[in-house]
């Protein structure tokens, strides 16, 4: 716990393919997984399956009304109470919700995770820091279109397409945007040992406040 008799929250936020989970895997890896509570924003997306399979893939899913960040929020404020909760279990490929949820319980650190993270403004004021991972347009684009192709079974044309016509824009009016919120910008994510360490010290020191 910090100082204060909460968790510590810390938000990773960054462009699609820049490096968050990463960066996320890094921390819980030198911190200690066990001592953290790991929530990803992109798990919280609205559930689309009263929309024809044809209708989903017109969503704007790079805006930030495609995600549910009061649910996000109100779990974070559980988590905080001493609760658990249960993370949505959603599909990408389908862009649907599962009626299942994944039980996360209530530790020390709370680590969240999105690209869009920073943007609502009662998410982000619940945060005791927020990264930014900052990594060149071309390589988050490549990341993105590996990642889309063989984990969420998209074509390359759906991934080309849905980065022009929304992706990109939606990364320069919002997540751009938000990174004059962070306290800390890590270029080149997880890679750059210097800031993990620097990340890591500062957390170790708050968990071992009386």
């Amino acid at each position: 716990m910090s100082g204060t008799g909460r968790p510590y929250i810390i938000g990773v936020a960054g462009g699609t393919g820049s490096g968050k989970t990463t960066v996320s895997q890094r921390i819980q890896t030198m911190v200690g997984g066990e001592r953290m509570a790991y929530l990803q924003h992109d798990r919280y997306y609205h559930d689309q399956s009263h929309l024809a399979p044809r209708e989903r893939t017109k969503v704007n899913y790079d805006h930030p009304n495609s995600l549910d960040t009061n649910l996000l929020i109100a779990h974070i404020e559980l988590l905080c109470q001493g609760q658990p909760i249960g993370v949505p279990v959603y599909d990408f490929a389908t862009h649907t919700r599962s009626q299942d949820t994944e039980t996360v319980s209530p530790a020390p650190v709370i680590l969240v995770e999105g690209i869009l993270i920073f943007v609502e403004k009662r998410l982000r004021e619940l945060m005791d820091m927020r990264i930014f991972v900052d990594t060149d347009a071309d390589i988050r684009f490549i990341r993105r279109l590996r990642r889309d192709v063989e984990e969420r079974g998209r074509t390359p044309a759906s991934v080309i397409e849905q980065y022009l016509a929304t992706v990109r824009p939606m990364h320069l009016e919002f997540v751009d945007a938000s990174r004059r919120h962070a306290d800390v910008i890590v270029p080149e994510g997880g890679e750059n040992r210097v800031a993990m360490e620097m990340i890591v010290s500062r957390i170790q020191a708050v968990l071992e406040q009386p």
